[in-house]
């Protein structure tokens, strides 16, 4: 018996087998999971995927729910398998009659070692779509570190590129470097996917961490080979447009980006610094980035007669792109956020319900549909095997 897939979004009809924890693999399955596809999460038994033990913590009882591992699970369906137990094997084998797509991230060579070599599935399974994430990709000198997001930061660059002009290198406040291999899985496996659609055969999809940072370099690569300089920390200014950056006005800050020369123009007569617009430090993109401090000071020193708000709005009217300094609960307020649905509020526990970001793609015309919470561990045991035909399959926990 065959496990059937969701009737609903772009992706359904697809089956994926779910392998990965922590992040980069649990976001990556989380966008296939908000696209319809039927995500089954293959966890450890008693302990689960390590995000179940890492913070802030919901009590429920005597336990502690992670909301970390919340996050970034909902839509997926729980059964806990030991893949060194016959028994289990049995179960993961039937699993994966059933799946379209594999996805794991354990350290490469790992998935061999359990029995289910790239090789051994192809065969076996020729439509599967494997797709692996690591921290330095299946090749390479590389290839067997460990890696975590700080590590592939500071090596993929980004850290290089990140705080304030003469400070020292500073960590995104994010997990970019999970969550940029999560994303780039995704791509890859519809990819493959798609081209499944034509050639009937399944590819391994091979998605490194290190590989991910360096694609979102942006120009950068393009910058030291021009300029002849190893680009540094520089604030929030871009290193090629100016202005565009933060600056103060009379109780905060705020965002303003004028792209190009004739927006230059319109952010001068907003501003009523006109005279600006004939200063040849300031007259083309080159010589405004050349001399951005003397702007920025021009700029600070015309937003200080207003508050943030009044500035906006008038901005704003006047076509220019501005945006407020946002902290996290100021983006939960944020009506274009809710207007867009990006918050979605889902049950923990018996009494608590905590929002999470939704899913950013939508589709005109088509709701997006009801998110499920993350499962508890094992939780969708006896629905599987029944489903799969194994009611009688020995109990893991």
């Amino acid at each position: 018996m065959k496990l059937q897939a969701r009737s609903s979004g772009p992706l359904s009809g697809l089956v994926v087998v779910d392998l990965t924890r922590v992040l980069a693999g649990p976001y990556c399955t989380m966008i296939l999971a908000d696209l319809g596809a039927r995500v089954i999460k293959v966890e450890i038994p008693e302990k689960g995927d390590d995000a179940r033990q890492v913070g802030p913590f919901v009590a429920e009882g005597e336990e502690a729910i992670s909301a970390y591992f919340f996050s970034i699970n909902r839509n997926k369906e729980s059964i806990a398998l030991d893949l060194k137990r016959a028994e289990d094997r049995v179960v993961f084998d039937r699993l994966l009659e059933s799946a379209d797509i594999l996805v794991e991230n354990f350290t490469p060579g790992t998935l061999s070692r359990l029995g289910y070599s790239w090789e051994k599935l192809h065969r076996e399974h020729p439509r599967l779509v494997l797709a692996s994430i690591s921290g330095f990709g299946q090749t390479g000198p590389y290839r067997d570190l460990p890696a975590y997001d700080m590590v592939v930061q500071a090596m993929g660059g980004l850290l290089s590129l990140t705080g304030e002009e003469g400070g020292v290198p500073t960590r995104v406040g994010v997990s970019i470097g999970d969550l940029a291999a999560g994303m780039f899985a995704a791509i890859g496996i519809q990819a493959a996917v798609f081209e499944r659609i034509r050639t009937s055969v399944g590819k391994h999809v091979d998605v490194a961490m290190l590989d991910s940072q360096v694609a979102l370099l942006e120009n950068a690569l393009a910058r030291l080979q021009v300029d002849k300089r190893t680009p540094a920390p520089i604030g929030s200014r871009h290193p090629s447009i100016t202005p565009f950056g933060l600056f103060q006005a009379l109780d905060g800050q705020l965002v303003v980006a004028a792209g190009n020369d004739a927006m230059f123009v319109k952010l001068c007569d907003a501003l009523g610094t006109v005279h600006l617009c004939d200063d040849p430090r300031f007259s083309t993109n080159a010589a405004r980035c050349e001399h951005h401090s003397d702007l920025k000071r021009q700029i600070d020193a015309a937003l200080a007669s207003r508050s943030v708000g009044s500035w906006l709005e008038h901005l704003r009217a006047a076509g220019i792109p501005c945006g407020s300094l946002n902290d996290v609960e100021d983006v939960m307020s944020d009506p274009q956020v809710i207007a867009r649905g990006m918050l979605v509020e889902l049950p923990i526990g018996r009494d608590r319900r905590l929002k999470v970001a939704g899913n950013p793609i939508q589709f005109a015309g088509s709701p997006p549909a009801r998110p499920i919470r993350a499962p508890r561990l094992d939780e969708h045991r006896s629905a599987l095997l029944q489903e799969l035909g194994l009611e009688g399959a020995a109990t893991v926990l």
